[in-house]
């Protein structure tokens, strides 16, 4: 069966909402970000910080190519997978793609807390979250379906996801 290959901006629940999906579908969970931070044994924040996003983004890229032709997956993608066109096509080879989204607002009030997302480290976070949500809008696009988590709770969230998954998968 076809992968489940959650992606979005961070914040929109990708990994949280991956993991209660896959257990739902009995399928393998995995959060393509924990997969870098264990192969290179520092979190996401440490090898942005290490070695620089284009580091990060070819390692991505390389848990991208050992997933392609893996299937009944969760597979939760980070926030700027869908930024190089080599990834879009190897996850969308055995995957329908659903794009979790929110407001720039919602994510705000998410994240505004957490201190591990390197990209939001600046002086203005909400304006951040502002012009990479405009700039990836269209990296975005590229998804098969999109799911807008801002107004539901976690719960109906996942509810969504799996219907979606379930009604594009042919189940």
């Amino acid at each position: 069966m076809k992968n489940a290959v959650l992606v979005g901006f961070m914040g929109t629940g990708k990994t949280f909402v991956g993991k209660e999906v896959a257990g739902r579908l009995k399928y393998e969970h995995i959060d393509i970000d924990e997969l870098i931070e264990k192969a290179e044994g520092m979190k996401v924040a440490d090898i942005f910080k290490k070695y620089g996003e284009p580091y990060f983004r070819e390692r991505e890229r390389e848990a991208v190519e050992k997933l392609k032709d893996r299937e009944n997956l969760v597979i939760s993608a980070g926030g700027g997978i869908l930024l190089d066109q080599g990834n879009v096509d190897n996850l969308k080879k055995k995957g329908i793609l659903i794009c979790l989204t929110a407001t720039p607002d919602v994510i705000f009030e998410r994240l505004k807390y957490m201190t591990d997302r390197p990209i939001l480290n600046v002086d203005d976070p909400k304006e951040k979250i502002r012009i990479l949500m405009k700039f990836r809008e269209p990296f975005y696009k590229k998804a098969d379906y999109e799911v807008d988590t801002s107004n539901l709770p976690v719960e109906g969230v996942v509810e969504k996801v799996e219907e979606v998954y379930t009604k594009a998968a042919g189940e």
